[in-house]
């Protein structure tokens, strides 16, 4: 097998399960769900700043990094956003995020960074229409 054979579909595999846990996150704040918001069972109150806009951030983010949908604006609008979770709320506790419980903003910010690099990967709807665009596209004459 040829790397880009590999990359591709790892690189898609990578992003779909980091939406997916970011869309999680997003929801379980949102709504309550899936232990709720920092496993309070409750849902953070509706327009609080700035708690539920992150929320809403990361449900929308997570589920077009997920789908592979507007992937690289999405994938960057997410990294922002916990990058100042980070700095705004981890960072003031203590430097390091082992000390300052910041391990999981750290993560994702730098994972969608890398995603907003690397781009979709080719298990992906902006792939996918992308290719659909390319073949209507009309032929010039020669």
């Amino acid at each position: 097998m040829r790397a880009e054979q590999i990359v591709g579909p790892a690189v898609s595999l990578f992003r779909a399960v980091i939406g997916l846990l970011f869309l999680c996150h997003g929801l379980a704040s949102l709504f309550g769900v899936l232990g709720g918001n920092r496993g309070t069972g409750e849902a953070i109150p509706l327009g609080q700043w700035p708690g539920w806009w992150a929320a809403l951030i990361q449900g929308i983010c997570g589920a077009l990094v997920l789908l592979g949908l507007l992937t690289r604006p999405a994938a960057i609008l997410a990294s922002g956003s916990m990058a100042y979770a980070y700095f705004m709320v981890h960072q003031p506790d203590a430097l390091l995020p082992l000390r300052n419980g910041g391990e999981l903003a750290v993560l994702f910010c730098w994972s969608f960074l890398l995603i907003a690099v690397l781009g979709p990967g080719a298990w992906a709807l902006d792939s996918l229409l992308r290719t659909r665009r390319a073949d209507r596209a009309p032929v010039p004459a020669r």
